[in-house]
């Protein structure tokens, strides 16, 4: 299955390079921001995006993330499978 997990921007890796780090979970990871790089929605930090295999989808508000998140908790297995999935995953 596929989730967009919700994750909040903490800090820039490579700004240049559109790579940011996310707190998902209390798992900080490396996320592509490439495609919310610029325009109405480019993130910077504190920002809240739908991450889906290391890239950062849509740029989302806080309670959005929450409600996305209590909902992906009652999903139970795929999404700690995702978890895993985003744990296990590295953009270098």
């Amino acid at each position: 299955m596929c989730l967009g997990i919700p994750g909040q921007i903490v800090e820039w890796v490579d700004e240049e390079h559109h790579i940011a780090k996310a707190q998902v979970s209390n798992v900080r990871r490396a996320v592509n921001v490439g495609l919310l790089a610029e325009g109405p929605d480019a993130v910077g930090i504190g920002d809240w995006v739908l991450i889906h295999v290391g890239f950062a989808m849509s740029k989302i508000d806080e309670e959005e993330a929450k409600a996305t998140h209590e909902f992906l908790l009652m999903l139970g297995d795929p999404y700690h499978e995702e978890l895993a999935e985003l744990k296990g995953s590295a953009i270098e």
